[in-house]
């Protein structure tokens, strides 16, 4: 089957999820503290290589066995899911806002954030590159994007694990009671 005008969706809404992360990365406050270079990398290496698998000759041997039927209706189910984990991405970072950094960082005057999707989650940002990436996934229908899906949600703990702890070093129980009630990447509602 020719997935073409799917592939067309999911590759714009990637390139939009870039465009918007590019556009208000001019707007951040100053950093207090950041991670090391070594801590980024063990993070930063194993994103690389999963959105290395959704490439088109990514496919050797058992990753390019399908795990689903392909079907027209799947490959859309799969662009409905990353359209909703891209706005959930752009919404969570939306409310972020001046806080935001892609590395593991404190920022002069940080907040700490819950509103919009931080009232029920504290990393939805990876919560939306998660789905997006699941639905790329979907479409694709290949080994290599579940493969690339969980590389990632490994990576994505990592990192949330060294936000968690620079959080509550800067909160304490502040960040403490906000665990409480949150989920880490799915919401919990209490």
């Amino acid at each position: 089957m020719d997935f073409t005008s799917q592939w067309v969706w999911i590759n714009g809404l990637w390139v939009l999820f870039c465009l918007y992360w590019i556009v208000s990365a001019f707007k951040l406050k100053k950093t207090k503290k950041r991670e090391s270079w070594d801590q980024r990398f063990r993070y930063v290496l194993p994103l690389v290589a999963a959105f290395y698998l959704f490439k088109p000759r990514a496919h050797y041997g058992w990753l390019g066995v399908r795990f689903i039927p392909a079907s027209d209706a799947v490959a859309w189910i799969g662009v409905a899911l990353a359209a909703a984990g891209v706005a959930i991405a752009i919404w969570a970072r939306w409310h972020l806002g001046a806080n935001w950094s892609g590395v593991v960082t404190l920022k002069e005057g940080h907040e700490l954030i819950r509103s919009g999707p931080y009232r029920t989650m504290r990393h939805p940002i990876y919560t939306g590159i998660l789905l997006a990436m699941l639905g790329t996934a979907l479409t694709l229908g290949e080994v290599r994007g579940l493969l690339a899906v969980a590389i990632a949600w490994l990576s994505f703990y990592t990192k949330a694990r060294r936000e968690e702890s620079l959080l509550t070093q800067e909160f304490g129980d502040r960040f403490a009671e906000h665990t409480k009630h949150t989920g880490m990447f799915l919401p919990r509602f209490t």
